[in-house]
C-alpha cells in the first residue's frame, strides 16, 4: 500500500484494504491522521474524541498500533519524544526534527529507493529499509536563538 492510494481512499476503504475491520473509532482515528501528519496518540485522541460517543485513549492506541502493526500507519519513535504516527507508508522517507519546538518534518529518502542508506556490515541481515532522524532547529525556532 503506497501512500498516493491512502490519499485518494476514504477512511473506511483504507482500513478495509488493511485488513482491518472498520470502526467509528478507527475511522476517527485515520481521518484525524489524515489531518494531523507526525501525530501523537493524545493529539489524535484531542482531535477524535468531541466526534466519538464513547471517547477512550486506549482505543485510540489500540487503532493506531492496529494501523501500524498493519501497515496502514508508519510509528515514528524520536529519542526522548512520545511515539508518533503519520499516514506516510511505503516510500522509505525520513524525517527532521527540531530540537528546540518539536516540529518533525518529512524528507524524501536521500538516494531514492529503499533501503537507501547501506550499512558498512549487515551481520548477514538482508536489509529493506533504513530509518534515519536529522535533528537540528528548524527554521523558526534558528531564528528566535540567533
Amino acid at each position: 500500500m503506497h501512500t498516493h492510494e491512502i490519499d485518494e481512499w476514504d477512511a473506511a476503504t483504507a482500513i478495509r484494504a488493511a485488513g482491518l475491520r472498520v470502526t467509528d473509532s478507527r475511522s476517527a482515528v485515520f481521518d484525524a491522521l489524515r489531518n494531523l501528519p507526525h501525530a501523537s496518540a493524545d493529539a489524535v485522541y484531542a482531535q477524535v474524541a468531541p466526534l466519538l460517543e464513547h471517547p477512550s485513549l486506549q482505543s485510540v492506541y489500540n487503532a493506531l498500533n492496529d494501523f501500524a502493526d498493519a501497515g496502514l500507519a508508519r510509528r515514528i519513535e524520536p529519542a526522548g519524544r512520545p511515539q508518533l504516527f503519520e499516514l506516510r507508508v511505503g516510500d522509505n522517507h525520513h524525517h527532521l526534527v527540531c530540537t528546540a519546538c518539536g516540529a518533525v518534518v518529512d524528507v524524501d529518502c536521500v538516494v531514492g529507493e529503499a533501503p537507501c542508506l547501506t550499512p558498512s556490515a549487515t551481520a548477514g541481515f538482508v536489509v529493506h529499509e533504513a530509518e534515519v532522524t536529522f535533528w537540528g532547529m528548524c527554521a523558526d525556532c534558528a531564528a528566535s536563538a540567533a
